[in-house]
């Protein structure tokens, strides 16, 4: 009979195990219509924003309600999808694997929250960085996800990371904050995430399963 010490480091080989499998594993919890919903966010944000906030460096505040309103729907939309369909799988490796996303996906979010929180409180002179410093950090958190995802993901991920640097390079003064900074970055690159979910994940399945 094995004592409780024992039992205690098989318990935690077990979860060591089921963890490293996880790893390997691709994640399903990301949906291709959820994610298609964020590119269209971008188009959305663009049309508000060239109606309502025409200069978004004399009006940040306008500017930044836009955007972070949209990305924080976007966002939840996403996190309540992966919440749900954990909560309903039967499966203890699927249940990891969501949890394995999040961490992965969760430093990005929070690094993008505090340099918005930054220049937005200490240097909103230097608003028109924000669009590009959104890509590159978004780039980053696609690029952590990607190894649980279709191996085409790492692709969006360079895309993210050559158009923020583009945008910094070429989105300032008369063009700083342009509504189609947004468009370029996130409306294509969500876009390229979904038909990727699809193709490769959603579709392959189906057909496998017919």
């Amino acid at each position: 009979m094995q004592s409780p010490l024992e039992l205690a480091d098989a318990m935690s080989q077990i979860a060591v195990i089921r963890r490293t499998l996880a790893r390997t594993e691709t994640f399903r919890g990301y949906r291709s219509l959820t994610v298609a919903w964020t590119s269209l966010f971008a188009f959305l944000g663009a049309a508000i924003q060239i109606v309502w906030v025409p200069s978004p460096l004399e009006t940040p505040a306008k500017y930044l309600t836009v955007w972070i309103g949209l990305a924080a729907i976007g966002q939840v939309f996403s996190g309540l999808e992966i919440l749900v369909r954990a909560r309903r799988s039967p499966s203890t490796l699927t249940r990891q694997l969501s949890w394995l996303a999040v961490e992965q996906f969760l430093p990005c979010l929070l690094v993008g929250a505090a340099v918005t929180w930054g220049i937005a409180s200490y240097a909103v002179e230097q608003l028109w960085l924000l669009p590009g410093l959104w890509s590159l950090v978004f780039g980053l958190g696609v690029s952590a996800s990607a190894r649980l995802l279709p191996r085409e993901v790492i692709w969006v991920a360079v895309w993210y990371l050559v158009t923020g640097c583009i945008v910094l390079a070429v989105a300032r003064g008369p063009y700083a904050c342009s509504p189609w900074a947004m468009v370029l970055t996130f409306g294509i690159g969500q876009a390229a995430i979904s038909c990727i979910l699809y193709w490769r994940l959603e579709k392959s399945y189906d057909t496998q399963t017919e």
